[in-house]
């Protein structure tokens, strides 16, 4: 079956339905392909039972990250603030300490802790949030990994974990995954143009990107937008080939195929490469387009009759500098009344590689017994248990985002945005400000639709 629409979209997360929103209100007729059979990419919610939702993929939202809130507010979509009263714990080697004012108690690493962040918000200022290959020093810091320059400081292994566990949650990896110009031009980005980006607002909760989750899930977001396009979404429709002439385009899914002025993809840009292209990508577009891939990263969540840590004073937050867990870093993922009580861990990079391979009932074990370490043995006694690798998912291949090693930026990296011909990018990794994040989806979604309707000229 053949088709015709003014503009198809690619993807229908939140970059997707952003985009599809905005041409829609601009007049333009467009259509949604989705390969999954629903909306939201890598956002997802879970079903608790009696009308409570927990969050398997992106969640947290925080200062700065406006586009998101925004469009959650048009949408009648309410946050609720991160639970984040009580103590903390910090597990080492086994042993674990409660401590507040989010400032872990480490006398050992605490010194190199803040050396890293200071030096590392100083340069991050220092890189063009638009263009970081025209950093006074690019070529120099794109030759090596956030942690050979990170030890250029004289950081030690104290301090270059307490990084590690940030970007087990951050990238999926770690300070040897990324080179340096890519970890700084991220931290940049942990802002907005009013505001420049830090560590603490990548890695805090009050102020910081987990201040907030939303009423309902994240992918309540999604859903409501969907609800909007109506029949305008095709899900289940995998894009498998893209040709594409002087006036059009042509998209082809496994049963039909859609004719349009214009297309955006919103796929990852990896997965993007996959499509057959007619004519093919430019070499260096294609060339980034395959370094660009995902970090490892996996949620595990339990759930409790009741947050009954909360009565003992723990904020359900801990971070684990302890390889014998699987866990990096963990939160009180509770519904916004409390009840049930969830515990939500991060498994990522080197942890997710270790663990990965082991059997789902070790793994599940494994971290039910970090669990344990922060709030006691009823952690070992769960009554659901939720596991959600992202690697897993054929759609994704991976998360939270694309993590970009030595010498890809400064040689690459301008042809990230570039259209090629009439087909227009965007997603969250299309995303200078929160690159990786929702709020990252919808700017790219929003921006990306402007430029399309630039490119159209006055729509009908």
């Amino acid at each position: 079956m053949q088709y015709r629409t003014d503009v198809v979209v690619v993807g229908a997360g939140l970059a997707g339905l952003t985009a599809a929103r905005d041409l829609r209100a601009a007049g333009q007729d467009v259509h949604v392909l989705e390969a999954r059979d629903r909306v939201g990419g890598r956002t997802v919610n879970h079903e608790l039972g009696d009308g409570h939702v927990v969050e398997a993929g992106g969640q947290f939202v925080g200062p700065t990250q406006d586009h998101i809130l925004d469009l959650a507010t048009e949408l009648g979509v309410d946050t609720f603030p991160s639970y984040n009263k009580g103590d903390s714990t910090y597990v080492k080697n086994g042993t674990s300490r409660r401590f507040g004012d989010g400032v872990p108690p480490d006398p050992t690493a605490l010194a190199d802790v803040a050396l890293l962040m200071a030096r590392m918000d100083r340069a991050s200022r220092t890189i063009p949030i638009d263009a970081p290959w025209r950093a006074p020093n690019a070529h120099a810091l794109d030759s090596q990994t956030l942690t050979t320059w990170a030890r250029r400081a004289a950081i030690t292994d104290g301090g270059l974990d307490l990084l590690n566990i940030l970007l087990g949650s951050a990238f999926g990896g770690s300070a040897s995954d990324s080179s340096a110009l890519y970890g700084l031009w991220y931290v940049a980005g942990a802002g907005n143009e009013h505001a420049p980006g830090t560590v603490a607002r990548m890695m805090d909760v009050v102020g910081g990107a987990q201040e907030a989750r939303f009423v309902g899930g994240s992918q309540r977001i999604s859903l409501v937008l969907a609800e909007e396009l109506g029949d305008a979404i095709t899900l289940g429709a995998p894009v498998r080939r893209i040709d594409q002439t002087a006036t059009e385009v042509v998209v082809h899914t496994d049963e039909h195929s859609w004719t349009a002025r214009r297309v955006i993809v919103t796929a990852p840009p990896v997965l993007a490469t996959r499509i057959a292209w007619n004519p093919v990508l430019p070499a260096p577009q294609e060339a980034l387009f395959q370094r660009m891939n995902f970090g490892t990263l996996a949620k595990f969540e339990a759930v409790y009759p009741e947050p009954f840590w909360r009565a003992d004073g723990l904020s359900g937050q801990a971070v684990f500098r302890d390889p014998s867990f699987p866990v990096c870093s963990m939160f009180d993922n509770s519904p916004p009344d409390g009840g049930p009580g969830v515990l939500m861990g991060f498994v990522g990079g080197r942890q997710w590689r270790d663990w990965a391979p082991k059997p789902a009932r070790e793994r599940r074990g494994a971290v039910l017994r970090a669990f344990s370490t922060v709030v006691g043995p009823r952690a070992l006694q769960p009554t659901n248990c939720i596991e959600k690798d992202w690697t897993g998912e054929e759609w994704t291949r991976g998360g939270p985002t694309s993590v970009l090693t030595p010498g890809v930026l400064t040689e690459l990296g301008r042809w990230r945005d570039v259209p090629f011909g009439r087909v227009h990018w965007a997603g969250a990794e299309h995303s200078h400000y929160w690159n990786g994040f929702m709020d990252g989806a919808v700017h790219s979604g929003a921006h990306t639709a402007a430029e399309v309707i630039a490119a159209e000229g006055d729509l009908p």
